[in-house]
């Protein structure tokens, strides 16, 4: 069992900044990719940024400039730095992660999520 913890969310003014954290912990054996994921109320879950254990990144092409995705892969930690946030960037935010990790003496892909930090912009 691999688990993902987040941290870093809350209220902030537009035109604000927040920067989220993201803990993965168990038997990992290594990570593939980590990301983040965004669902605001009413809305699907949408992809927000990616990054790969060597560094490659995606976004949302309508972020792009406002949102950084770093990783630390000693520490198995995902960070999203967020800059001029507006009220439409309000929703849970979702780490992910997948990778490998030992189970049962086995070597054993795997693919979690964390329970969602609340990031709440105000007008």
């Amino acid at each position: 069992q691999v688990m993902l913890v987040e941290s870093g969310g809350g209220l902030v003014q537009a035109r604000g900044s927040l920067r989220l954290s993201c803990a993965a912990s168990g038997s990992i054996v290594s990570i593939t990719a980590m990301g983040w994921y965004r669902q605001a109320p009413g809305k699907q879950r949408e992809l927000v940024a990616r990054i790969t254990s060597d560094g490659s990144t995606a976004y949302a092409d309508s972020l792009k400039g406002r949102f950084t995705i770093s990783i630390d892969n000693a520490k198995n930690r995902v960070y999203l730095q967020m800059s001029s946030l507006e009220p439409e960037d309000t929703a849970v935010y979702y780490c992910n992660a997948d990778g490998k990790y030992y189970s049962g003496g086995l070597v054993v892909d795997f693919g979690s999520w964390g329970q969602g930090t609340q990031v709440t912009v105000s007008s």
